[in-house]
């Protein structure tokens, strides 16, 4: 009796941990940015978003766990052709995120593998109306194309394609020997153009630099010029100066001499031999010839009409 007693025991113990297990088991917890999509006998019965969930032991499941977060998937190499047939490699990243998790469950058997056959018909689509040149420059119009066409096209499987990039696009090597090329070309022109650029206006800034320096020089010798006139006109006008009052002297000295002639009683010779060497003096060696009228009498006489005058321009004065 003993013995069953314990196998009874054994077995409440046993129904016990199996009915916590199985209570275990129907507590699911959904964590941040996931989804749970929920079968009851086969079919769908619902969506679990974040939070405490319980389901019935048996009768329902979880069919799958979704992650919502922005998903990002590098699709290898495909090979395309431009519309003038020329075959090059692209590989394109797509960033896409769930927005329908039963759509996402149901909407397609194997989404990824969808989705990366859909954009390498969708990149052979968009390449084929390109030529080689349009397709190298023309990455941002390819990536809103296919994010447009993916977009539209994945909806219905709950996918939401946020973005598409172009990571590598691989011209044939025969065409990236001639790009090569043509780019080498087309940096020595360049290099060629600037280098001509330059000396054309190392040229010019020399020839400006010349025209200035020989206006400078033009201007400082106008201006020299005309400070050397101003010079020469000062001194000329100084000489004439000195000219003047040394004769103006000279005169007024011979004056004094006739008029103390005359107080003195000089007879006519001696007055004739004064204006004479007033003549001298009127001369002061610079003139070469000096005119002496034939009839010194006549001088004579002028001289002493002008120590009259003289005189009585003495006596007026005295008076």
């Amino acid at each position: 009796m003993y013995d069953s007693f314990m196998i009874g025991m054994i077995l409440c113990i046993l129904i016990v941990i199996i009915a916590v297990l199985i209570l275990i088991s129907c507590v699911k917890i959904v964590h941040q940015a996931q989804a749970v999509v929920v079968e009851r006998l086969g079919a769908y019965l619902a969506t679990w978003n974040t939070g405490l969930h319980f389901k019935l032991p048996v009768i329902d499941r979880v069919a799958r766990r979704i992650d919502l977060k922005e998903q990002v998937v590098d699709f290898p190499p495909q090979p395309v052709i431009t519309k003038d047939n020329v075959t090059m490699q692209i590989d394109t990243v797509i960033f896409y995120s769930v927005t329908d998790p039963k759509m996402f469950c149901y909407g397609v058997a194997s989404p990824i593998i969808a989705l990366e056959n859909l954009t390498a018909t969708t990149l052979r689509n968009i390449i084929g109306d390109l030529e080689l040149d349009q397709t190298l420059t023309s990455r941002e119009t390819i990536n809103t194309k296919m994010r447009a066409e993916l977009d539209r096209a994945t909806d219905s499987w709950g996918i939401k394609v946020n973005r598409v990039e172009l990571k590598n696009i691989i011209p044939p090597e025969a065409i990236r020997d001639a790009m090569e090329k043509q780019m080498k070309a087309e940096r020595e022109r360049r290099e060629a153009i600037l280098r001509a650029e330059g000396e054309k206006k190392s040229t010019v800034l020399v020839a400006e630099g010349q025209k200035e320096s020989v206006i400078l020089e033009a201007e400082a010798a106008k201006q020299a010029a005309i400070l050397k006139a101003e010079a020469e006109k000062e001194k000329m006008i100084r000489e004439a100066e000195g000219e003047a009052e040394a004769i103006l002297k000279v005169q007024q000295a011979t004056a004094d001499g006739l008029r103390f002639l005359k107080e003195a009683g000089a007879d006519n010779a001696v007055l004739t031999l004064k204006s004479l060497e007033a003549f001298e003096k009127a001369a002061d060696g610079r003139a070469t010839k000096i005119i002496v009228p034939s009839k010194i009498q006549e001088i004579a006489g002028l001289v002493k009409s002008i120590t009259e005058v003289a005189a009585d321009d003495t006596e007026k004065t005295n008076q």
